[in-house]
């Protein structure tokens, strides 16, 4: 971790604590120790640094857009935390290095499956990339969704706080129903992203559940839940 940082990261919380009311006791769920990825629900701006704040003291590293640094104060705090930046217009194999990188090193990735922000708050389509890096990597999966930041604009429009709230699943890993060694299909592939997906709806009110609107009557045959430390 960068000894900026370090710096920045209480700002921050102590920053968006003026404007939000932040509800963020479930992140001590968050596993202490060990390689991570963390999947968070994609809203707008918000979420991003205060997932960031909220892991603190934990290392986490996260996938962001490219044109994330064309912003000067979401490239200060992008630096400031090391992000990985995406070119999501290519197959951009340095990120995906970057990132198999940082979980080797036993530290927490950061990933929004959705691959943009709705805006809405309600989840969109997932992308197959976070089953990738889980695949190769063998680590495990954290869902953490979180609720209320959809409302931020408007909230600031009328001078009132946004109620903003983190809320912590199960962490598992990602196995083909076959057995293991058994071949991952591009079937199976889409089955993993879809179960990722509808670990995080699980933890959204049912507005907000979107593409995944009744994830309890998904099976989960690809997914192998571990233990809460």
């Amino acid at each position: 971790m960068k000894p900026s940082a370090r710096l920045v990261t209480p700002l921050v919380r102590w920053a968006f604590s003026a404007v939000c009311r932040i509800d963020a006791s479930a992140m001590s769920a968050v596993p202490p120790r060990g390689p991570l990825i963390v999947a968070i629900n994609h809203v707008n701006f918000l979420e991003v640094p205060l997932i960031y704040a909220y892991l603190y003291p934990r290392d986490a590293r996260g996938i962001v857009k490219a044109e994330t640094w064309k912003n000067p104060i979401m490239a200060f705090l992008a630096h400031s935390w090391d992000a990985i930046p995406l070119d999501r217009d290519a197959s951009d194999l340095a990120a995906m290095r970057l990132a198999l990188d940082i979980l080797a090193q036993g530290k927490i990735l950061i990933i929004a499956p959705e691959g943009t922000r709705s805006g809405h708050g309600k989840l969109q389509k997932g992308q197959g990339g976070i089953v990738q890096l889980a695949l190769k990597s063998g680590a495990p999966i954290l869902p953490v969704a979180h609720t209320g930041g959809h409302m931020f604009w408007k909230n600031l429009r009328s001078c009132r706080r946004t109620r903003f709230r983190f809320s912590v699943g199960q962490p598992f890993t990602l196995a083909s129903p076959e057995g293991p060694g058994s071949p991952v299909s591009r079937a199976v592939r889409k089955e993993m992203t879809d179960a990722v997906m509808n670990q995080l709806a699980l933890l959204l009110p049912p507005g907000q559940r979107g593409e995944y609107p009744d994830p309890a009557r998904f099976p989960d045959r690809t997914i192998r839940f571990m233990e809460k430390v």
